[in-house]
């Protein structure tokens, strides 16, 4: 119940097959120029053979991607409050600590995360995926850990000091078997109000009687905390304009409008989970953009409109599963 109840905490302690855990921070300068994902985590395949902790880092300066892999034992972690660790590397929801060697590369220091703003969540709705963490068949779970923070600190990147003070920083995590059949990610806190933060995942969920379309959003303004859920019955329609898209989402007299804007060569391919084993799966890129207009229908008011930069964008799966 203590897992349940704190989603972002490992759950992989009783596990020995087919199984999944994994990080995503996502840290961004304040010039949205230096950007990077750390997706620290752990695989157990179908054989022990597979059985593996990983680091992976997208590089959305050079558009760079790297899988680091490590042995099982080296993943550590603490369930008391969160923090894993691999190696000399720590991942927690208020820093991180990073010692990072790889194809004549290095990332070395670590940030501290302020003013972190949480999905607010209840007993019932646990976390950002709320009931639907209670129940013990779902292939994957999702959490989006922190909508919001402050970075604070430096990191030394091939010799080469870089400053993130002033960036923005991103927490979410997926645990289970695999990742959906397919699915679409977009993110960002890269606005000219540093108040303003969006995160919107939708996927194809594997369920006993009948597949289904779900969906999360969090939108941030300030103190104010939207959120447009298929537990809230938000309705949603999306379709593709060229290689990217318009998603509407609408809940009472609010309607949230989000355009994503990407370029091809900014994409990489990373990996992801199929039962429990890493495979190249993700198509990612960190160098999106993308239109968020909130408004009320009942007055035709425009709420909030702002463009946010550095966004991150996912694309994975059979995509016309999704649009029905």
């Amino acid at each position: 119940m203590n897992i349940i109840q704190k989603p972002d905490l490992y759950h992989g302690f009783s596990k020995n097959k087919d199984f999944f855990e994994g990080w995503y921070f996502k840290i961004v300068d304040k010039n949205n120029l230096y950007k990077f994902a750390f997706i620290p985590g752990i695989s157990l395949g179908r054989t022990p053979y597979e059985h593996h902790s990983f680091i992976q880092i997208v590089d959305g300066f050079n558009i760079k991607y790297n899988y680091l892999r490590f042995n099982k034992n080296e993943f550590k972690f603490n369930n008391n409050d969160f923090k894993i660790g691999i190696k000399s590397n720590v991942f927690a929801l208020d820093n991180i600590i990073l010692n990072l060697k790889y194809d004549n590369k290095s990332i070395k220091g670590e940030l501290k995360f302020k003013n972190i703003v949480k999905w607010k969540d209840s007993f019932i709705n646990p976390g950002s995926m709320g009931f639907y963490n209670y129940l013990s068949f779902m292939e994957c779970y999702s959490q989006v850990c922190v909508l919001n923070g402050d970075i604070v600190g430096q990191l030394e990147i091939d010799n080469k000091l870089i400053d993130f003070t002033g960036g923005k920083v991103y927490i979410e995590k997926n645990w289970g078997k695999s990742f959906p059949k397919s699915w679409i990610w977009i993110q960002s806190n890269s606005f000219r109000n540093k108040d303003v933060s969006i995160t919107c995942s939708l996927a194809t969920i594997p369920f006993p009687v009948k597949d289904f379309r779900g969906f999360l959003i969090g939108l941030t303004i300030g103190k104010t905390f939207l959120s447009f859920t298929t537990i809230n019955k938000s309705k949603l329609e999306l379709k593709y304009i060229g290689k990217d898209i318009e998603l509407v989402v609408s809940k009472g007299n609010l309607r949230l409008t989000l355009k994503t804007y990407t370029k091809k060569s900014d994409f990489v391919l990373c990996m992801g989970p199929k039962n429990g084993d890493m495979i190249p799966l993700v198509n990612e890129t960190l160098n999106g953009r993308v239109d968020v207009i909130l408004e009320n229908t009942k007055n035709n008011k425009v709420l909030f409109k702002d463009l946010g930069y550095s966004t991150g964008i996912e694309y994975g799966g059979e995509l016309v599963n999704i649009i029905y």
